[in-house]
């Protein structure tokens, strides 16, 4: 029967819980972190995505200016802008795609990749995925309070760095392609 809090702290004191995936370097563990925690989140998908980028542009306003269907409209009118919705929709769908495939790091890979020279050509920087990163993770401790803990917060860190890694080189190489 096992431990019954195995199931709420990610499999216990099982040692193959913490053994890193070769491809990625997370951890059973650190995957069901990062997957519980998402549940919770996307069960408001386009409100918690309108609260993302609200965040992000409060602290970024300058970022808004690569997003021409809603670049002139004042902050404070963006939650109810149907264009500004559809994108925030569509990154929590990113977000969604990046914990949906972390065991399937091929899919991962060229997904990642797309994006990430997709953006390339919007004129996104490393910075800006940066900056969005770091975001997630205040609206992760914000929407969530006391139930992301330390150790969930460290796998979602990790886990973005991981996926940005695989974007910046999409980035790059897209930079390196002269495509624009």
């Amino acid at each position: 029967m096992g431990n019954p809090l195995s199931s709420l702290t990610g499999g216990g004191t099982n040692p193959a819980m913490d053994l890193p995936d070769p491809d990625t370097g997370l951890t059973p563990r650190e995957k069901t972190a990062v997957r519980r925690i998402w549940d919770i989140v996307k069960a408001d998908t386009k409100q918690n995505g309108v609260d993302l980028l609200v965040m992000f542009f409060e602290v970024n306003p300058s970022y808004q200016r690569h997003f021409k269907s809603f670049k002139d409209v004042p902050l404070k009118d963006l939650p109810r802008n149907s264009k500004f919705q559809a994108h925030c929709t569509s990154v929590m769908y990113a977000l969604t795609s990046i914990v949906d495939n972390l065991d399937d790091t091929g899919c991962l890979v060229e997904m990642l990749t797309k994006l990430g020279q997709n953006h390339h050509r919007h004129g996104i920087s490393r910075q800006e995925f940066i900056d969005l990163k770091t975001t997630v993770l205040k609206l992760l401790k914000k929407k969530l309070g006391s139930k992301f803990t330390t150790e969930d917060e460290a796998a979602w860190n990790k886990t973005l760095d991981v996926a940005y890694s695989v974007i910046f080189k999409g980035l790059d190489k897209s930079q390196g392609s002269g495509s624009k």
